[in-house]
């Protein structure tokens, strides 16, 4: 028979992301009032499950008022013992992976919940493999986690880069200027296709398709020719130029002599605002969203789907499937073994049917494919 369940721990490991308090919210009150459990919270996300252990009890009362609040109440780290590093790749020492996995028993815990993306599921994985019994619940505002259809958190970035797309569209026009838009991305481009096609861009860029800067430079020129004095580039961090590699950044920019996609954070916003103010004579500004689209309270979308997930763990918890994330497929919940989740991002696929939009809609994203 297996273990039965007096007390489960959860903790929130990564960036942070709108959703995750009601996440903890719907876990404490699922767990407590509808299994009679106890719940632990850990601190600072894995680092909290090596020594000295921090961990707090969660009682309803202690979640109340949760639902609308931004960030976690029991903190997040990507750094650490356990972590992705800059450049994205994995790191965990097997010492710390044990550390953690003795931590477990030492709280009393009888199974962990895990609530993050792609790197804290690579480490919930190998916590599997420790004989840890746990369940996932995916996060991340780039909804770059396979398994899972979205992930709460999405949304919410989603709809701030919108807003903040629909407010540079009265400068622009006012001022005739190029209003680059930089959004987070690294490896995905969602947030940036998705808000470039509800905030009405003209042009979008993805890590997916390699952009030549002409293409872009020309459908502005044309927009121009048709008396469309601005225009809106929405780019992703990760975008890169046809032929360039994430090797191709300045050492003496910010976070420049550093390997990885992450252009975001080289400046690729600016860049281009150099690039597109040379090549098509026209006044170029660049707004970095940065960790603002991670901030804020969750839009109901993203509240619904913590809500979902958080008493979806609970009952996979109950019922002893362990190994498993909660995933959003097919208009439902469903389970997902953890080790399928962590192969590779969940990138946009280049004949995404929003891609097919965005195009009929007159947006380019200045690759082999767009009008040069």
């Amino acid at each position: 028979m297996p273990k039965p369940i007096r007390r489960i721990a959860i903790l929130t490991s990564g960036g942070d992301a709108p959703g995750l308090n009601a996440v903890i919210r719907s876990v404490v009150k699922a767990a407590v009032l509808g299994q009679g459990w106890e719940v632990m919270g850990i601190l600072d996300g894995f680092e909290g499950l090596i020594s000295p252990l921090r961990a707090r009890t969660l009682t309803p009362n202690d979640v109340t008022g949760l639902l609308p609040r931004g960030g976690s109440i029991l903190g997040c780290t990507s750094r650490g013992h356990l972590r992705t590093d800059a450049q994205g790749g994995y790191q965990a020492t097997r010492g710390a992976l044990a550390s953690v996995a003795a931590a477990i028993p030492t709280l009393g815990a009888d199974a962990l919940v895990v609530v993050g993306g792609d790197g804290s599921h690579r480490i919930a994985n190998e916590l599997i493999d420790l004989g840890v019994p746990l369940v996932g619940i995916p996060k991340t505002i780039d909804n770059d986690l396979i398994g899972t259809e979205t992930t709460f958190g999405f949304d919410s970035a989603v709809t701030f880069a919108t807003e903040a797309i629909d407010r540079l569209h009265t400068t622009a026009e006012s001022h005739g200027r190029v209003m680059i838009v930089e959004v987070m991305g690294r490896e995905a481009g969602w947030i940036a296709l998705y808000a470039g096609i509800a905030g009405g861009a003209d042009v979008i860029l993805i890590p997916e398709i390699p952009y030549r800067l002409e293409r872009a430079s020309s459908h502005i020129a044309a927009r121009d020719a048709a008396g469309k004095r601005f225009s809106i580039v929405v780019a992703a961090e990760g975008a890169l130029a046809l032929g360039a590699g994430p090797h191709d950044v300045p050492a003496d920019s910010p976070g420049g002599g550093r390997a990885g996609p992450r252009a975001g954070t080289s400046g690729l916003g600016s860049r281009l605002a150099s690039e597109l103010a040379l090549s098509t004579g026209k006044e170029a500004r660049a707004v970095v969203l940065g960790h603002l689209q991670r901030g804020g309270s969750p839009t109901a979308t993203d509240r619904l789907l913590a809500s979902a997930f958080g008493a979806a763990a609970v009952r996979a918890i109950a019922e002893g499937r362990f190994g498993q994330m909660v995933a959003w497929r097919n208009g439902g919940i469903q389970l997902v073994p953890i080790a399928e989740c962590v192969a590779h991002p969940r990138t946009v696929p280049t004949n995404h049917p929003l891609v097919a939009t965005a195009r009929a809609l007159g947006i380019s994203f200045a690759g082999d494919e767009d009008p040069p």
